[in-house]
């Protein structure tokens, strides 16, 4: 059962590109599967305490794990900001410190779960055996204990969690991708120096500041020299001095803009 849903997942992952759509049409696949496994359940009238353990701690999380996902994508993308790459990235880390926050919550049960222990799993994954002692999630209360431990879903949105933050990642990564792509894009191939002297570049940046030609006038004479030291690969060094070396020349103030003229 697990193998043909996890082939349908994969069938609309790849025939579907709106995360949304896919998300609910998942999410109604995965509830249906998770039923047809709980009918199947409770047609065991006689079931060992072994093989009830198995099956809440180790069977049915893989199924839910995909339901609480796929749930949680389509929370994420529904509440996904409109604006900017900086809103984005902001909105997707607050989503990895909220995955962060349970794990923090639950990191007894994390450890217990990771490392493999079973001393407990008679009170974790057995019906009817919860401790209220024991950090329970409000879902056990809401749930169908004939289906459900105390533990079980733990385990199920520990596996989410790991499926979600491998999501949010991925999207992270993806926009830095992109911004690399779009930068490299905008770069021109080859690389221009400026071999001319130093005086005339920054005759240039003194005009172009004085008219006002970067960002409608608001760019900084500062600004400006970083700009042209970047993409002209050159140190103006103390412009400023140079500047008012230009300014006491007996003829010439401009030379290089004349000359250009």
């Amino acid at each position: 059962m697990l193998f043909e849903l996890t082939e349908q997942l994969n069938f609309i992952h790849l025939e579907m590109d709106d995360e949304i759509a896919k998300s609910e049409k998942a999410i109604k696949i995965t509830i249906k599967v998770i039923d047809n496994l709980k009918k199947l359940f409770l047609k065991n009238k006689t079931i060992s305490a072994d093989s009830e353990i198995d099956l809440f701690k180790n069977i049915k999380p893989k199924f839910t794990s995909l339901y609480i996902y796929h749930n949680a994508i389509l929370k994420i993308e529904t509440k996904m900001p409109h604006g900017g790459e900086r809103i984005i990235k902001k909105y997707l880390n607050k989503e990895l410190k909220n995955l962060k926050r349970y794990f923090d919550n639950n990191l007894d049960f994390y450890n217990y779960h990771r490392t493999g222990s079973c001393y407990l799993d008679f009170k974790y994954f057995v019906r009817g055996n919860h401790d209220l002692k024991l950090r329970l999630d409000s879902f056990y209360f809401e749930a169908d204990h004939n289906f459900a431990t105390s533990h079980d879903f733990k385990v199920a949105k520990i596996l989410a969690h790991d499926l979600i933050q491998v999501y949010l990642e991925s999207k992270l990564l993806n926009m830095v991708k992109k911004k690399c792509k779009e930068k490299s894009q905008r770069e021109p191939k080859g690389k221009m120096v400026w071999t001319g002297s130093k005086v005339s570049l920054t005759e240039i940046l003194y005009a172009f500041q004085s008219k006002g030609v970067f960002n409608n006038g608001t760019a900084e004479l500062k600004d400006i020299a970083n700009y042209f030291e970047q993409i002209f690969h050159i140190d103006l060094g103390q412009y400023r001095r140079t500047f008012l070396e230009i300014r006491g020349r007996k003829t010439e103030k401009t030379k290089f803009l004349n000359s250009l003229q």
